[in-house]
């Protein structure tokens, strides 16, 4: 067996695998770190929207090396929508489309949307909810630009009976839309009804209808709902995983070091090795370093030691046997995101400080 030493949150958490404890407890110990119940099993894998692909290679890029006080990154805070947030979830419309009894020269599409939020945990707080709903560029060079389409979009609030038209829901107008471009992309903020769908019993999903004004040619209609596509892009914050603010971390290279100095050693953790790479997305692994050493008397300035520090060492020095020396410790530490599938197949992009250590110290 291959041994591995994790070390999480400040060192916090330490494990060895092939230590004391069996190697499936000390994995329940490092996922529960990560804010994860169990080993997740993705049954598909769907394709990472290209949005969370940016965020995360935007979390992932090394700032400048001369980073000054202004890169200092807000803790729990999506920056692309000015929202707090550590995890961000895009979810896949899982709706049906309904059979309208009304004339296709008045509605041309009707369906139902539905998006599953049980993968969020209780103490999650849902900061952000986004609605995207997207058509293909051949739908929009097969409509005529002079005759706009209607969007209407409503909360349900009661689920029809089977075999009913569509129209027999009880529902709750939320918008309406004219636009003749059906190849874009609309976008509506459902933060507040994302939040009341959280109650038990209370999602029900939307409804969506697009019609046009009556006209006496229905081609216009004519297979608009094969090029639709909807997701809810999702943005909370669990609140036990926020730190305070840490420094963008520039390249950093831990040297391989032979001194019993206190000094960041290398350590690169891969996920592949404790079988995660079924639903980790990226990155395949990462350099999350340790600190190892000692902390001799006199202390220098480069040990970024504290006055307690130095003021045991001394004492240390005079009576060895009854005063330990000083710890060698993290005292700089910098974030990385995890970008992987849950077990619902939605693809989450997930943030977490104090994952990297910079910096060690005589504590």
């Amino acid at each position: 067996m291959r041994f591995l030493h994790f070390c999480l949150a400040a060192g916090m958490l330490c494990l060895s695998l092939g230590g004391t404890l069996d190697v499936q407890s000390q994995e329940t110990l490092l996922l529960k770190a990560l804010g994860l119940k169990a080993r997740l099993s993705p049954k598909t894998l769907a394709p990472v929207p290209p949005l969370l692909w940016k965020m995360f290679q935007r979390r992932s890029k090394p700032g400048p090396a001369h980073a000054d006080a202004k890169e200092v990154q807000r803790p729990c805070w999506v920056e692309e929508f000015q929202v707090p947030g550590n995890i961000i979830r895009v979810f896949p419309d899982q709706g049906h489309f309904i059979h309208s009894r009304e004339p296709q020269s008045l509605l041309c599409l009707q369906k139902r949307l539905y998006f599953n939020l049980s993968a969020l945990e209780e103490d999650e707080m849902l900061t952000m909810a986004q609605l995207e709903i997207r058509f293909s560029q051949n739908w929009y060079q097969a409509a005529s630009p002079a005759r706009p389409f209607e969007l209407s979009l409503y909360k349900a609030t009661q689920m029809a009976l089977l075999g009913m038209s569509g129209h027999t829901h009880s529902r709750q107008m939320l918008l309406e839309q004219s636009f003749v471009h059906l190849h874009k992309s609309f976008v509506f903020d459902l933060t507040q009804v994302a939040k009341e769908w959280r109650i038990p019993a209370r999602n029900l999903g939307l409804i969506l209808e697009i019609g046009v004004p009556p006209l006496p040619e229905g081609e216009f209609c004519s297979g608009i709902d094969s090029f639709l596509e909807a997701s809810l892009f999702v943005v909370s914050l669990a609140p036990s995983q926020c730190k305070t603010p840490r420094k963008r971390r520039s390249t950093y290279y831990v040297p391989r070091i032979t001194s019993n100095v206190c000094k960041p050693r290398r350590l690169y953790i891969s996920f592949s090795d404790v079988g995660w790479e079924n639903w980790i997305i990226a990155p395949q692994g990462y350099l999350a370093n340790y600190c190892l050493g000692e902390c001799p008397f006199p202390l220098t300035e480069e040990l970024n030691s504290t006055n307690h520090a130095i003021l045991q060492t001394v004492v240390h020095s005079l009576d060895p046997e009854g005063t330990p020396q000083p710890c060698c410790v993290p005292v700089r530490l910098s974030p990385i995101s995890i970008l992987y599938y849950d077990n619902d197949d939605n693809v989450v992009l997930r943030h977490y400080e104090d994952m990297v250590v910079d910096e060690c110290g005589c504590r």
